[in-house]
């Protein structure tokens, strides 16, 4: 059995819209913030300016999680194939000059069948709400930069909100392998490997702003993406989470030790992989 564990990546998302540029531009779109009938009303009569107020702005990086595991099964089986004659009349069929007895009406043949099986399973995972989301796939074309995890700590000093993840890697890690492990029924297996081919952790910056209609006496978030430049109103805001320290060993606790336990071993890969699960939950209990 062949296992092969990816380096654990943090990567940083370059930013193309800055703190100072979003805040501009969600000014100019704060109504917005409030919801489609205050963006009618605005279009009879727009409220001045003073009757808003910025209370609240945070720059925030928000984490994803991009996990790809494949594997490869290259194995031989014996096998047995049954053929129907042209009826129970035949006695004997002769295929290349060999000579087969019939049995009502059929033959079985003895062979050997050569198979390879090649699954592979790629995962964006959002950090914070552990929902899986394909979209997330898109922020790939953009430029990011690897970053020791300990430089997150540093952007939460400076005042940024770095959200934790709340998964960890070898969580994450398992439910992708569990997705591609089988057993396999083979006589004789020829290649046997798993490869965790990426673990990163993705940090996309996102800027949000409260604002306060003084004379509705109400509050609304817009969020912009620091990336991709896009608006969205009713966002969130992340203040619980300013200064929280990120555990490295927490993120990134995938060894070949924990891969090994979940890898398919001839017929009971569903086993192993149940005892991996098992012995996550421990190791989550102990730390």
């Amino acid at each position: 059995m062949e296992i092969s564990l990816a380096d654990e990546r943090a990567l940083l998302l370059k930013e193309t819209l800055t703190l100072d540029q979003a805040e501009g531009r969600a000014w100019s779109q704060k109504l917005d913030a409030f919801g489609r009938v205050a963006k009618m009303t605005g279009l009879i009569q727009r409220p001045k300016d003073d009757d808003f107020e910025l209370i609240y702005k945070e720059r925030r990086f928000q984490p994803f999680w991009h996990v790809v595991c494949s594997a490869r099964y290259v194995y031989e089986r014996r096998r047995e194939f049954t053929l129907t004659t042209g009826g129970p009349e035949v006695e004997r069929v002769t295929l290349d000059d060999k000579e087969y007895g019939a049995i009502n009406g059929r033959i079985t043949l003895i062979g050997a069948e050569y198979c390879r099986e090649e699954p592979r399973s790629e995962l964006f995972l959002d950090g914070y709400t552990g929902e899986t989301n394909p979209a997330l796939a898109d922020y790939l074309q953009y430029t990011a930069n690897e970053v020791p995890v300990d430089y997150l700590d540093e952007l939460a000093n400076q005042g940024a909100v770095v959200v934790p993840p709340q998964s960890r890697a070898t969580a994450v890690v398992r439910d992708v392998l569990l997705g591609i492990l089988k057993s396999v029924r083979a006589d004789r297996i020829l290649e046997d490997t798993v490869e965790v081919e990426r673990v990163d952790l993705y940090y996309r910056p996102v800027y949000a702003f409260q604002y306060r209609w003084k004379s509705k006496r109400r509050e609304a978030i817009l969020e912009y993406d620091g990336v991709t430049g896009a608006l969205q109103a009713e966002g969130k805001t992340f203040q619980q989470y300013m200064g929280k320290i990120l555990d490295p060993e927490f993120l990134f606790d995938v060894g070949a030790d924990t891969v090994k336990l979940l890898v398919p071993g001839g017929g009971i890969a569903m086993k192993l992989a149940r005892k991996g699960i098992d012995v996550a939950k421990n190791r989550s209990q102990k730390l």
